[in-house]
């Protein structure tokens, strides 16, 4: 359906004052995001958005920007809104740049208008509720963005606190450090597997010394992490098991039978060392 009254007609007859109008708006608007985008990228983005805008205005009912030949401008949201969110900018900073388009586009309808007061009420809540609802979606993907971005650095952050680390010739180890929740585990499990197949490891350290407490869940985790390593053919040392660690362990009735487990990474490594056949003597 194409869009009726004069919003459309504005739009595409007075672009160039409406342009003119709201890069002098999103400058000013946008003097705290100095450093994140220049006034010439900014200018550049105005100008391509409002070329969208007017040409899907000028085919497409203005009261539904879901349907299918809105998807040019909410595209171009969509991507601002996740530049934006690499460049750091916060999500009202985000919004203003649709928010301050009203003003300018008021204007000309004023101008488009004449003297029709009641068809510029129309046509003014029109463009008012045009605007709100592309703000809205510029929000919304946002959020969506920077919720990604998050869980990606969130991922990044705990495979980086869970290195593998090769201590000899079949044998890794895995210092864990921190609160062992099931995403964690579920990375340290992959991560630890991957490298177990890479280097053909035959024997895994996993030393929780740096496990600040150890619960019912933390050590079902364990055990999961055990298991995984063993239907892999590898065996399993778990380390850093400390006093109030094991009577916690016995009080909560966990069963380690048939997993063995050492006081410090030391005495893992010697024990795993011992395994694999390699022995040494002091001088």
């Amino acid at each position: 359906m194409a869009s009726t009254g004069f919003l459309a007609v504005a739009l595409k007859s007075r672009r160039p004052e409406i342009l003119s109008q709201w890069t002098e708006q999103l400058e000013r608007a946008s003097a705290s995001a100095k450093g994140r985008v220049s006034a010439q990228d900014l200018k550049a983005q105005a100008k391509d958005f409002l070329d969208v805008l007017v040409s899907t205005s000028q085919t497409q009912d203005t009261t539904d920007i879901s349907a299918p030949g809105w998807q040019p401008v909410r595209s171009f949201l969509e991507d601002l809104s996740r530049q934006r969110v690499l460049a750091g900018f916060s999500s009202d900073e985000t919004a203003i740049f649709i928010f301050s388009l009203k003003r300018p586009v008021f204007e000309a309808l004023k101008k488009e208008s004449g003297k029709d007061s009641e068809g510029l009420s129309e046509e003014m809540w029109k463009a008012t509720e045009l605007l709100d609802k592309l703000g809205l979606h510029t929000v919304k993907t946002f959020q969506l963005s920077r919720e990604e971005v998050i869980g990606r650095q969130q991922t990044e952050l705990l495979e980086l606190s869970t290195p593998v680390v090769k201590l000899w010739d079949g044998i890794l180890a895995l210092p864990m450090i921190g609160t062992l929740d099931s995403a964690r585990t579920q990375i340290v499990m992959e991560s630890l597997l991957q490298k177990i197949v890479e280097t053909e490891s035959q024997i895994a350290i996993i030393d929780i010394t740096g496990v600040p407490t150890v619960d019912t869940l933390v050590a079902q985790h364990l055990l999961k992490t055990v298991t995984a390593i063993r239907l892999m053919g590898a065996d399993c040392i778990i380390s850093g098991v400390r006093p109030q660690i094991a009577q916690t362990i016995v009080h909560l009735g966990v069963d380690l039978q048939g997993i063995t487990t050492k006081a410090n990474l030391a005495d893992a490594l010697a024990l795993a060392l011992k395994r694999n056949g390699i022995s040494f003597t002091k001088h």
